[in-house]
């Protein structure tokens, strides 16, 4: 645990370093970057009419194994001696201790920092080659887009990646002493379709589209058949309480791309679960009854699956939706490639980004939403940013213990971790929207 402190604490010296050297197109275990981040320059680069036909799909073979330690010594901006420990420190996996003699060790806290550091320079390379301006660069179309270890590298012609991009991309890669995978590096036509970060990527008649996979819609329907099979006994409420998680999670997280389609032979495979749940419950009762207890139609035509729970006095008391339909379609915003969040000249573009996506978040809770604005995006403890990363709990100003009532002028945003220090440490500085403390217990 000692080991692991050190790590973290040599992490946060390390991480805006890596921040600031990193190629603008990498995504990978970068803060702020996300795999939807590196999905966009796909749509932005393809989708235009004269965008590059050619694609060099690059996979690093054993990247965290194989990376040169002496590279790293040279190279990564720390303490070279306590780099080398780590190096060293190999890796313990069923009682039995692994030595690295290269590579980083695999769980590391600083590792797949380290190992972002190493793969970054490829994307300067290409740049020293094909500058933007000279017409020869226009003409090659040249562009890199990499996520940890994975990259695709366009290109106008078969020949130019063949013969030029690819031997450069070796000449890269055997300075830190990797390879690329012979079996997962290929050259492929646009038309013909890739796979990039689990996203078919293909252009059918001039029209770039990309979709979800369909081995993560099946791994969705996989959860929500678990789900359903394991909770027989429940009740609504408490099955769409379980259900509602995992397909908000998937939809948000291809809700970027091409999804509408798959969104509704979702629903149309989850409607079929829940049916045959709610005819096993009841199985003298008819279907009209079942569609009205536990569905309802939208435009008097299409179900849509509705969790009912029945209260003592047979009153609806909540209608939670279970919907991936119900989730809009909505273009991810690129961060920028320059962008920095640890260089204060990107403070007012990071601190926008991170009011969309909380927007995003709250959508659909306007209270939530109105408080989070009042509060400018702060905890009033700790005063840093409210992000969907730490979460965030609803403290009660005046505690109801004490008469407080539920309403937003008696409720203020906190991260969890500050809100169980104000009820364990009875802290009096959480300053609300009108209230001017937290009351002490």
């Amino acid at each position: 645990m000692h080991d692991r402190a050190m790590q973290a604490l040599s992490l946060l010296a390390l991480d805006p370093s890596a921040a600031t050297l990193g190629d603008p197109n990498s995504y990978g275990f970068r803060t702020e970057r996300s795999t939807a981040d590196a999905i966009e320059p796909c749509c932005t680069v393809l989708a235009r009419k004269p965008a590059p036909q050619w694609l060099l799909e690059g996979d690093i073979r054993a990247c965290f194994d194989g990376i040169s330690q002496a590279w790293f010594l040279t190279h990564i901006p720390m303490d070279t001696v306590m780099l080398h420990t780590w190096l060293k420190a190999g890796f313990i996996e069923k009682q039995v201790l692994s030595p690295t003699e290269e590579g980083v060790p695999q769980g590391g806290i600083a590792s797949p920092v380290i190992a972002n550091l190493a793969l970054d320079g490829l994307a300067r390379l290409l740049k020293e080659r094909y500058p933007p301006h000279p017409r020869r660069a226009q003409h090659a179309k040249v562009n890199l887009v990499r996520y940890a270890d994975d990259f695709i590298i366009t290109g106008s012609a078969y020949e130019l990646l063949a013969q030029e991009v690819k031997p450069l991309v070796e000449q890269c890669l055997h300075a830190r002493g990797l390879e690329r995978s012979q079996r997962k590096t290929r050259i492929t036509l646009l038309e013909d379709g890739f796979d990039f970060l689990g996203y078919p990527v293909r252009k059918y008649a001039g029209t770039l589209r990309i979709t979800p996979a369909p081995k993560n819609v099946k791994t969705c329907l996989g959860k929500v058949r678990h789900i359903v099979k394991t909770n027989k006994q429940a009740t609504a409420g408490n099955l769409i309480a379980q259900l509602t998680p995992v397909l908000r999670g998937w939809a948000n997280s291809h809700r970027h791309v091409v999804s509408k389609a798959t969104f509704l032979t979702v629903d149309t495979a989850i409607f079929k679960v829940l049916w045959s749940w709610a005819t096993r419950r009841h199985p003298k009762k008819s279907g009209r009854w079942i569609a009205t207890q536990y569905f309802r139609t939208r435009n008097g035509r299409q179900w849509t699956c509705v969790g009912t729970c029945v209260g003592n006095r047979g009153q609806l008391h909540e209608r939670t939706r279970c919907r991936a339909g119900d989730v809009p379609i909505q273009r991810h915003v690129k961060i920028t490639g320059a962008a920095n969040p640890y260089d204060p000249q990107w403070e007012v573009s990071c601190e926008e980004r991170v009011g969309v996506k909380m927007t995003h978040a709250l959508k659909g809770r306007q209270q939530l939403l109105s408080l989070w604005t009042q509060q400018e995006g702060l905890c009033p403890v700790c005063h840093q940013q409210i992000t969907r990363l730490p979460g965030w709990h609803n403290h009660h100003v005046i505690w109801r213990t004490y008469g407080g009532r539920d309403t937003a002028a008696n409720r203020v945003l906190l991260h969890p971790n500050c809100h169980r220090q104000v009820h364990s440490q009875a802290l009096d500085g959480a300053q609300s929207r009108s209230t001017p403390s937290v009351q002490k217990a």
